[in-house]
């Protein structure tokens, strides 16, 4: 770590062994100590220490370990000291020890090891970087024994066995100084060989990949039940059985030998790290007494638990659109699409997650979306975004979509659906995060024609007619319907169930009350759930294929360390926060002993991705744009958030550009080195989803009378922009099921956002979905109108005409 470095580091960050003993020197020390520090801080008026801040530093010694010059410390620190004044104020002190404390040791180990769950078959990397005066060199262990040829930092081994599950160490030597790293340890699951398919990561993130079965035993059986989750650090693991933690079950298997009649029940295991929290599925165990077995009790046992139902494959498709050209911008879908690709990715979903996509962009990625769809897969699609429903079907906005649009701008959400069943899938699931208003300017009709099945689920944040909303917040918040989902979505019940728990929280939020409910449409007869195991079959082949297609879509670059002519020596990294955001960021591995400043950025993007300079090369994540991805990161770098690959055309080459000042030098001006890197085509920029739109497209299912197939679609002038649009068409209002619930968030107000079409808009309105008119005798008869059959949720059966046509919300 260079001087330059540590002079600009705050106080407060400094590492607490250097802390401690700092303040032990300057504790004990009578005429150099805390005392004579603060008076020469206290004639500083950039961090002026009063008389009453010195008087609360000495009550500390009345404390239990307490430390005068620790709370001095974190007062200089509090207001703005950093590494470079202690050392003045340190110097002017007089008190070498004290100076001593913050020098730089002989050797330094920057970059510590981190445990790691991880599939056999996957590449296994364990890193390990440090900093001496001389030539620094590196020794893997595994326990005891040396790892043959393992002298780099970084520890690879591709691909990773079962028996390279271990204890890693790496001893570190510079000069006659030497170092031991962190243990780390490697945790290596057999994933493929129980589930037959393989497994990708966009990060680091904890993911479970073994989901515990149900059991069937009589008395006296061994109970064996196992789950496995990978990720950085390796997780934790706390077995429950009705809700209660097991005592000493804290492993990945639990094993309980000759089991009793009482230990019978519903099974789970919580999985954490320091960051994260997850559950596996609940599974029943049902225990037979064996001195009972008889045709009577054989017949109770066979229906105490209800037959499993499996997926072949599930996939999701989550898309969230904010950044509108032609229309207010949104703030929640970001967060709530990255909220639930987490959360899908522990249900075992294959998720593409996307933000801001075009039209053409839209229905390309639904394509995409189209070939990882198989017989027996269980499907879902999230949206969130501007929205409108027309005679009982839905339509996505894109980000491009001129003002006012219409249907042939948009992307008709059953057109989606009835692509899906030609797949045969066995669960369609469609969250619609959107307004569910009557676009004025849209006067075609769908002609889309849907086969009658039991496998249908919608979920509309809003019921027909209405406005969905965001919360309006200074930071970054969950839209309403996200907020309530997110807290049942891992729960192990029929997906209606869960959607019905949801609708119940959301009716007992006063935020909404009377402005937006949960509606559910379901025409589901089996008792499916987004937790049901996957079971690839007779389609086992075919599953592995598009686990392929998927994994190509998410695959990051290797991160990799680039050597300077000068001696330096950079860690170039990457993250992803979205499947068409990736994150680069750098870090200073080595620098010459005789160089004073040295730094690393990127720059020379592709002009297809629009990188605003200004949020480039930035000390934290936060600055570049990268709120929900920063505490995953590794610190003390420069990032860089680059959005919309899909917009990328040709292989992404840009340029790493080292700027560094020796102390030789007579002037401050930096000295340049620079390199290229070509990383391909990251994450979803490999399916380019740019080009024009194929001729299978879901464009071709619902083809309307504004369809680019029939005329083109002509906007208003402006004289037609920015009109209130409120409830007075009642020509168009047709029955629908009564709101049930409402909800939002306690003492904060509506976000700002959109509702309806186009050039119709409230001041603080956001989003709403779709769902099917009903009349009295079920659907409506309408001619165009969608013609499948669905069942209402047991506690929505009322039917009612008229429902909120203006709403008095607090702006922003």
């Amino acid at each position: 770590m260079s001087d330059s470095l540590e002079r600009s580091t705050k106080i407060n960050s400094l590492k607490e062994p250097v802390v401690k003993r700092l303040c032990e020197v300057l504790d004990k020390s009578s005429t150099k100590g805390w005392r004579k520090l603060g008076e020469i801080v206290g004639n500083d008026r950039r961090f002026k220490v009063s008389s009453d801040d010195m008087e609360m530093c000495s009550l500390k010694v009345l404390e239990l370990e307490g430390s005068p010059s620790l709370m001095l410390l974190r007062l200089m620190g509090e207001r703005g000291c950093t590494t470079g004044h202690l050392i003045d104020y340190l110097q002017t002190l007089g008190n070498s020890e004290a100076l001593q404390c913050l020098k730089p040791p002989a050797l330094q180990i920057l970059i510590q090891p981190q445990s790691v769950s991880i599939i056999c078959g996957h590449n296994l990397r364990l890193s390990c970087h440090a900093v001496g005066k001389s030539p620094v060199q590196y020794q893997w262990f595994k326990s005891k024994e040396e790892v043959p040829n393992s002298f780099s930092p970084d520890l690879v081994i591709s691909p990773v066995q079962m028996k390279d599950a271990g204890f890693y160490i790496c001893r570190v030597n510079c000069g006659d100084a030497f170092e031991f790293s962190h243990w780390a340890q490697v945790d290596v699951l057999n994933v493929t060989l129980c589930y037959g398919q393989s497994y990708h990561f966009l990060d680091g993130r904890q993911k479970v990949v073994i989901q515990p079965q149900s059991q069937r035993l009589h008395v006296g059986e061994d109970l064996q039940l196992e789950c496995g989750a990978v990720g950085r650090p390796i997780p934790r693991y706390q077995w429950h059985r009705n809700g209660v933690p097991i005592p000493n079950s804290t492993k990945r298997k639990l094993m309980i030998p000759h089991v009793m009649q009482e230990q019978q029940g519903r099974y789970r295991c919580e999985i954490s790290s320091s960051s994260e929290r997850m559950w596996t599925n609940e599974v029943d165990v049902v225990i037979d007494d064996i001195y009972a077995i008889g045709e009577g009790s054989n017949e109770f046992f066979l229906n105490s638990i209800p037959e499993q139902l499996y997926a072949t494959d599930k996939v999701a498709l989550l898309i969230g659109n904010l950044s509108y050209q032609n229309h207010p911008q949104l703030k929640a879908p970001m967060v709530d699409v990255y909220d639930l690709t987490n959360l899908l990715r522990q249900l075992n979903f294959k998720v593409v997650s996307l933000l801001d996509l075009t039209e053409s962009e839209m229905r390309n990625a639904v394509d995409e979306f189209l070939l990882l769809l198989h017989k027996g897969v269980y499907g879902l699609l999230y949206y969130a975004g501007h929205g409108y429903e027309n005679y009982g079907n839905s339509f996505m906005v894109p980000v491009d979509a001129p003002n006012p649009y219409r249907s042939a701008n948009c992307l008709c959400v059953q057109s989606i659906l009835k692509l899906m069943q030609e797949k045969e899938t066995d669960l369609n699931v469609f969250l619609l995060d959107m307004c569910r208003k009557r676009n004025i300017h849209d006067d075609s009709t769908s002609n889309v024609v849907l086969r009658v099945t039991a496998n249908i689920v919608f979920g509309y944040a809003t019921c027909q007619d209405a406005e969905a909303f965001e919360l309006s917040s200074t930071g970054f918040t969950n839209g309403v319907f996200v907020k309530f989902l997110k807290k049942r979505l891992l729960d192990d019940e029929k997906i209606t169930v869960v959607l019905d728990r949801v609708a119940e929280d959301m009716g007992q939020f006063d935020a909404t009350k009377g402005k937006q409910a949960l509606e559910i449409r379901s025409s589901l007869s089996e008792r499916r759930a987004l937790t049901d195991p996957i079971l690839p079959g007779d389609s086992a082949d075919l599953a592995h294929a598009h686990s392929r297609q998927w994994a190509k879509a998410h695959e990051l670059p290797e991160s990799m360390c680039l050597n300077f002519d000068c001696g330096a020596q950079i860690k170039l990294g990457f993250a992803a926060e979205f499947s068409n955001v990736l994150v680069i960021y750098t870090h200073i591995v080595k620098k010459p002993t005789d160089m004073s400043f040295c730094q690393a950025h990127v720059t020379d993007f592709s002009q297809d991705l629009d990188v605003d300079p200004k949020l480039m090369n930035r000390e934290t994540p936060e600055e570049t744009g990268i709120y929900l991805l920063s505490s995953s990161l590794p610190q003390h770098c420069l990032y860089t958030r680059l959005s919309s690959l899909q917009k990328l055309r040709e292989e992404l080459v840009f340029t790493v550009c080292l700027q560094g000042t020796f102390t030789a030098m007579d002037d401050d001006h930096p000295i340049h080195w620079t390199k290229s890197v070509n990383i391909g085509k990251p994450l979803i920029a490999r399916l380019d989803l740019h080009r024009a739109m194929r001729r299978n497209s879901c464009l071709q299912t619902c083809l309307m009378p504004h369809s680019p197939s029939h005329s083109p679609c002509h906007s208003p002038g402006p004289e037609h922009r920015h009109h209130l649009y409120h409830g007075s068409h009642q020509a168009q209002d047709y029955n629908r099921l009564s709101p049930q619930h409402r909800y939002l968030d306690i003492g904060e107000h509506l976000q700002g956002a959109v509702g309806g079409c186009g050039d119709i808009y409230y001041e603080n309105l956001s989003q709403c979905r779709y769902d099917p008119p009903y009349t009295s005798g079920g659907l409506s008869s309408s001619p165009g109108r969608l013609s499948i059959p669905i069942e209402t949720t047991d506690d929505i059966n009322e039917l009612q005409t008229v429902f909120i046509n203006s709403l008095q919300l607090q702006p922003q």
